[in-house]
């Protein structure tokens, strides 16, 4: 069967959250993509505090956006028409097509239920009438049976659309085998009859001493495994949750210099975009860290807050940590970024995020922040050490610079930067500058290395994923089931009630 004669969709589920949805559906896309296919990504609902600004003004989530890169496209709203972008433990915000239209509790959100599945199977539909294959991404794990009624993201979708759903299992967790069983033994029957088969997701060690499982597993469930992709370093991209983060190695080649030069991340506890540092630690001799204890910041050459959901209250957390008084007795280079920027200036006046009123900042910056109902959106071009910088910005805080010298539509007083722009650190002719001048006031024989172009290792990682996908898959019978749709398969007792 060849490729580029395939049309159809498909769900990529996971038996939980980072199980390795992301970056399987973006590596099946890249796969298609090259063999000619005109392949869209899709994902419904997705809850994540890392988001992108597409071309045409809409706030999506970025793995969204990294899969429509693998894919070959500009991203737009449809590739993802709801994100969730939690504020806190019970609340979050919701971006419809792009725009904030609601704060919510859980049990507000079912008030929304009914409109938020008509736009995204209306946003699917399009898809799918403008490209030959979608390759749509779950959310979770289908299993969540708590949440079934509601669901929009997994099966609820796949019934709706007619989907059939690959399951991809992260065996380096270890039970990877009831977690499959499982997964589809607590589906009722016509849940169950969408679930095509199983995806292996980062195995280390002999295929043969997993084989006899697999065997088992086609046995019992009546489903087969596609395919065992295995553990490869460096293909964290673009990922949605935070707890990535605790299995993040970042992998640096030796510096260019006598000396590396070290980062040091504040991991807030609303942290957001913290993709804006994958291009740091794309640098050769740039070592970055994410860290919560403020003896972590004693030994960094340069300290970054990065973007929060919740501004306030992580500066709240800053100032319990003690990482507050840590940065204000720093010598040496901090950058904030968006809500890290905030948090850097004097003032901030909130009565729309936190509704805390006004708050005094950590003073760093000459900046008074002022949070406005609605939410900039854009795609600002600018210039910084004589280079050009392209990026993104998504913030509802507006900054009023009141000295310092301009930076990236903020500004820098001494060794402190501060931006609402994300991405900036993509721009690399900016990122060498900015790199160069931290080292020099930092005292470290760091000299950034002068040929890293991070939009080409992106895309080298993406064609890695494509790799893996055809090396290691039954790409003939993943070509089937985006023909024919779900086929009939065996129903696994218990089940859960009909849905």
């Amino acid at each position: 069967m060849k490729a580029a004669q395939v049309t159809g969709a498909m769900l990529v589920a996971g038996t939980t959250s980072d199980a390795g949805k992301s970056v399987v559906t973006a590596g099946i896309c890249r796969w298609l993509a090259r063999k000619g296919v005109r392949v869209a990504p899709f994902k419904a609902q997705n809850m994540s505090l890392n988001s992108y600004v597409t071309a045409g003004g809409a706030e999506i989530g970025r793995a969204q956006a990294m899969q429509a890169q693998a894919a070959g496209l500009e991203p737009v709203a449809d590739m993802n028409p709801v994100l969730l972008k939690p504020g806190s433990d019970r609340r979050s915000q919701v971006v419809l097509m792009g725009e904030p239209v609601a704060d919510v509790d859980a049990m507000e959100y079912g008030a929304l239920k009914d409109l938020l599945r008509s736009t995204a199977l209306e946003s699917l539909r399009r898809l799918r009438d403008q490209y030959d294959v979608v390759i749509c991404e779950g959310a979770g794990s289908p299993a969540e049976i708590n949440l079934r009624r509601g669901d929009i993201a997994n099966m609820g979708l796949a019934r709706a659309a007619g989907l059939p759903v690959v399951v991809v299992g992260d065996i380096d967790r270890g039970g990877v085998f009831a977690a499959f069983y499982g997964t589809v033994a607590l589906l009722d029957a016509a849940d169950q009859s969408h679930v095509s088969g199983f995806v292996v997701n980062k195995f280390r060690g002999a295929r043969e001493l997993l084989e006899p499982g697999l065997d088992m597993l086609r046995e019992l469930t009546g489903r087969p495994v596609y395919g065992v992709l295995p553990w490869l370093d460096g293909l964290w991209m673009d990922v949605e949750d935070s707890l990535a983060l605790d299995s993040r190695r970042v992998v640096t080649g030796r510096p260019v210099g006598r000396q590396t030069l070290r980062v040091a991340v504040v991991r807030l506890p609303r942290i957001s975009n913290f993709t804006d540092l994958d291009a740091l630690s794309a640098e050769p001799g740039v070592v970055v860290r994410f860290v919560t204890d403020p003896v972590e910041l004693d030994d960094a050459d340069l300290v970054v807050l990065p973007g929060s959901r919740a501004t306030v209250e992580d500066l709240a957390w800053l100032r319990r940590t003690g990482l507050a008084d840590a940065l204000l007795a720093r010598r040496g280079p901090v950058l904030g970024i968006c809500g890290g920027f905030q948090m850097l200036g004097r003032e901030i006046v909130d009565e729309v995020e936190s509704r805390a009123g006004r708050v005094d900042g950590l003073g760093l910056l000459p900046v008074r922040v002022e949070f406005a109902a609605g939410k900039r959106l854009g795609r600002p071009v600018g210039q910084a050490y004589g280079e050009p910088v392209s990026a993104y910005e998504i913030h509802h805080g507006v900054a009023t610079v009141e000295g310092g010298e301009p930076f990236l539509d903020g500004c820098r007083a001494g060794d402190v930067w501060g931006t609402t722009w994300h991405g900036a650190l993509e721009n690399d002719a900016f990122r060498r500058a900015f790199l160069a001048d931290v080292a020099d006031r930092a005292g470290r024989a760091f000299v950034p290395a002068p040929d890293t172009d991070f939009a080409r290792l992106r895309e080298d990682r993406l064609d890695a994923l494509g790799d893996l996908i055809e090396a290691n898959l039954d790409t003939d019978a993943l070509l089937r089931v985006l023909r024919d749709g779900p086929a009939p398969v065996p129903y696994l007792p218990p089940g859960a009630p009909s849905a």
